[in-house]
C-alpha cells in the first residue's frame, strides 16, 4: 500500500516544483548563448539536480535516453527529439541514488537506503566540496590536482536495484552494495585496506614529504602567490601524505550470483577512480590517487588479479596525468597530460592493444577540469576551469568543443560562457561534469551560474 502512495507524493512534489521553477524568470530554459551562437537549453526543472560524474554512464545503450539526478530521485529523459520537442523530464526512480546505466541492457542501477553520498553517482549537496572517484572505505577520496570528493561506490549501506527503462519492471540485484557492476553484470568490487598475506608485496622505502610551495612555485614565497595559487598550494598539502606513504589495499570483487569474493592486486596506493571497461568485463581501470605531480596515477588490473599494468609512465619532474576514462569502445584510456604540470596541456589516451600514445595540445584558456569523448571518438569535449584550477587559465571558463584533426591538432569551439558559473567545489561550486550525447548533437553538463544548480544541454550546431 506504500507504493502509490510514495509515487504520489514524489509526483505531487515534483509538480510543484516545476510549477515554482518554471516560474522563475531568472532561470531560463532556452536561449541563444549571446558570446557563442550556440542554443542552450535546461533540461531540469528541480533546482539542486545534476548530472552523472563525468566517467559515469548517463545514457542507454540505444543512446536515446538520458538519466540525470536530482533531489526527488533519478530523472529520465527522452533526449532522441532533444529541441525539437517540449522536454519531458520524469522522475522514475523516487529517492533513488547513484544511478549508473547498464552497459548492453536498458537498465538503471540504483541504490536505496543507507548514507547519501556512499553510492556509485555525485555527491549529495552537502558534499559538494568533495570530489573525485570512488574512495577506499577507509578514506575520503581526493584529487590531486583540485581538491577531494566524497565517497562513491562505497559501501554505504542500502541496497542496489535496476529499473528497466522499457517495461518499468524493478529487480533487486543479489550481492551488490554499490552500482560499480561490470559490463556483463556478473561482478562488483570494493577496496579493502590490509597487506599482502602472501609477503609478496613489499612496503617501499618511506619518502620524505617536501613543501608542496617549493615544488609548484620554485624561489617563491606564499605571499607571493596570487590568491588562487595559494589556495592551490594549501590544497596540495593535504593531498601530499597519500602520494608520499600510501597505505597497502587491495580489490575485493564480488560474484553477483553466487554472492563469492576474492580479494586480489594487493598494492600501496590509495586506491580510487575504479572504472570497469565498457566492453570487457575482466578488466578495471583505476587510480593511485594523491598529488598527481608525484605519482604514477593510471593502472588497470584484470579481475582474477593478473595483468596489473600501468598504463602511463611520467617521464619528468612535476608531469601529471590523470581523470582517466575509456572510450566507449573500451580500446583507449583517455586523460588529462601536463607535461609539466600546469605549463604545457594535452588531451592525452593510450591504446591498450599497442600501448601507442596519442597527444592532442590544449590551450591555456581551453584547459577543462574534465573532459569527455563522443561515441565515435570524433568529438571532444570539456568543461572549462576557474583560475583557481591547475591551468590558472585568465580565461578558462566554457564549455569547450574539441574536433581532432588529421595533423594531430584540435580545432576549439567555445559553446557556453560559464563566467558565472562557481567551479571552486570546496567554496560552494560544482563541477560542470560534462558529456557529449550519443547522436553527437548535445554537450549536457551541470550549471550554477543562474545562482541554483540545473542540467543543461548546448546544442553542437550553431544557431542561424
Amino acid at each position: 500500500m506504500r507504493l502509490p502512495f510514495l509515487c504520489l507524493s514524489a509526483f505531487n512534489a515534483l509538480a510543484l516544483t516545476a510549477a515554482a521553477a518554471e516560474s522563475m524568470p531568472a532561470i531560463p530554459t532556452d536561449w541563444i548563448d549571446p558570446d557563442t551562437g550556440h542554443r542552450v537549453i535546461r533540461l531540469s526543472v528541480e533546482s539542486g539536480s545534476s548530472t552523472l560524474y563525468f566517467h559515469d554512464n548517463a545514457y542507454s545503450p540505444a543512446g536515446d535516453r538520458l538519466i540525470f539526478n536530482s533531489p526527488a530521485g533519478v530523472v529520465l529523459l527522452d533526449i532522441a527529439k532533444l529541441g525539437s520537442a517540449p522536454r519531458q523530464p520524469q522522475v522514475v526512480i523516487p529517492s533513488g541514488r547513484g544511478p549508473y546505466v547498464a552497459r548492453r541492457t536498458p537498465e538503471i542501477y540504483f541504490v536505496r537506503g543507507g548514507a547519501p553520498g556512499a553510492d556509485r553517482g555525485g555527491p549529495p549537496p552537502s558534499a559538494q566540496a568533495t570530489r573525485d572517484g570512488i574512495a577506499p572505505a577507509t578514506a575520503p577520496a581526493t584529487d590531486g590536482k583540485r581538491g577531494s570528493r566524497g565517497s562513491r561506490g562505497g559501501s554505504g549501506g542500502g541496497e542496489v536495484f535496476a529499473y528497466h527503462i522499457e517495461t518499468q519492471a524493478t529487480r533487486k540485484v543479489p550481492h551488490a552494495s554499490r552500482t560499480l557492476i561490470n559490463c556483463d553484470e556478473t561482478l562488483t568490487l570494493a577496496t579493502i585496506t590490509a597487506e599482502d598475506p602472501s609477503g609478496q608485496t613489499p612496503k617501499p622505502a618511506l619518502r620524505d614529504p617536501l613543501p608542496q610551495l617549493a615544488r609548484m612555485f620554485p624561489g617563491k614565497q606564499l605571499a607571493e602567490l596570487t590568491p588562487e595559487q595559494q589556495y592551490a598550494v594549501n590544497k596540495e598539502e593535504g593531498l601530499a601524505r597519500r602520494a608520499l606513504n600510501p597505505p597497502s589495499m587491495a580489490f575485493t570483487f564480488t560474484q553477483l550470483k553466487t554472492g563469492e569474493a576474492k580479494t586480489v592486486g594487493y598494492q600501496y596506493g590509495s586506491l580510487n577512480h575504479m572504472q570497469f571497461s565498457p566492453t570487457d568485463p575482466s578488466l578495471l581501470l583505476y587510480c593511485h590517487e594523491g598529488t598527481w605531480h608525484e605519482l604514477d596515477r593510471i593502472w588497470t588490473i584484470r579481475t582474477d588479479g593478473t595483468e596489473k599494468n600501468l598504463r602511463h609512465k611520467r617521464s619528468m619532474d612535476m608531469e601529471i596525468a590523470g581523470h582517466e576514462f575509456w572510450s566507449h569502445d573500451g580500446k583507449t584510456i583517455w586523460f588529462d597530460l601536463q607535461t609539466p604540470r600546469s605549463q604545457v596541456f594535452w588531451i592525452a589516451g593510450v591504446n591498450l592493444a599497442t600501448g601507442e600514445e596519442i597527444r592532442y595540445p590544449v590551450d591555456r584558456n581551453a584547459w577543462s577540469v574534465h573532459y569527455n569523448v563522443s561515441r565515435d571518438n570524433r568529438l571532444f569535449m570539456g568543461d572549462g576551469g576557474d583560475p583557481t584550477q591547475v591551468a590558472f587559465a585568465p580565461d578558462g571558463q566554457w564549455i569547450n568543443l574539441f574536433r581532432p584533426q588529421a595533423d594531430g591538432s584540435l580545432v576549439r569551439e567555445k559553446l557556453v560562457n560559464m563566467a558565472k558559473h562557481n567551479y571552486v567545489t570546496g567554496r560552494g561550486g560544482i563541477e560542470p561534469n560534462g558529456s557529449i550525447t550519443p547522436d553527437n548533437k548535445w554537450v549536457v553538463f551541470s550549471g550554477n551560474f543562474s545562482g541554483a544548480r540545473h542540467v543543461y544541454a548546448v546544442e553542437i550546431a550553431k544557431s542561424k
